[in-house]
């Protein structure tokens, strides 16, 4: 069983400002190049953001950045390389990790050192709307290629029924079931999205039928 718990808004916020802080300073930086708006999503937009206090694992952020760059003027491989190059230069004034790469993303993590432990971590995804949907900057580990790739569309109906829960007044019972699934889970395949779907899901379910 795992000890989750809630991150409150109260100690998120300093974070939350000194991340946009630094993204803000990357705009600044790589603007000679191309510029890019950014977003908070998944439990950082929610305010849904946890922390298992039994671990030293710290919580995190995810923040798309969607650069602009219609004319593809710049290789999938160019924009990661010189986000991550400014990343990394901004980030560690901060007291930040290098980046570290992932498939679908480039991490930075506060680490406290004394300690052995992450307070918290922010992942970047590079994505690109268009009319077909969203695609991200996909990294290959073994090749080091770089390409972009569609990835799953939001669930209208998931957030449909998000906005029902919430004006009907059913959203603490929304985040005390969601917080039990994640200390309940046992399947380490099952992410945090998938746990969030089954209890917005089930809640509907209770409340208004199918």
């Amino acid at each position: 069983m795992y000890h989750f718990d809630y991150v409150s808004r109260k100690k998120a916020m300093p974070y939350k400002k000194e991340l946009i802080e630094i993204i803000n300073r990357v705009q600044d930086e790589v603007r000679s190049d191309f510029t890019f708006q950014f977003t908070f999503i998944g439990s950082s937009k929610r305010n849904m953001i946890t922390y298992d206090s039994k671990t030293n694992k710290g919580f995190d952020f995810d923040v798309n950045i969607e650069v602009n760059d219609d004319d593809e003027d710049y290789a999938p491989k160019e924009i990661r390389e010189i986000l991550r190059e400014a990343l990394n230069r901004i980030a560690r004034n901060y007291g930040y990790s290098p980046c570290e790469d992932s498939t679908r993303v480039l991490t930075i993590k506060c680490i406290d050192y004394r300690r052995s432990s992450i307070i918290h971590s922010c992942d970047f995804a590079i994505v690109h709307n268009c009319k077909e949907g969203q695609q991200y900057i996909q990294f290959d580990r073994q090749t080091r290629a770089c390409a972009w790739a569609f990835q799953a569309q939001p669930d209208r109906d998931l957030e449909r029924k998000v906005d029902v829960l919430k004006k009907k007044g059913f959203w603490n019972e929304v985040l005390d079931i969601y917080l039990d699934k994640k200390n309940l889970n046992t399947d380490p395949n099952k992410h945090s999205r998938s746990l969030y779907a089954q209890t917005i899901n089930e809640c509907y379910q209770r409340h208004f039928g199918k």
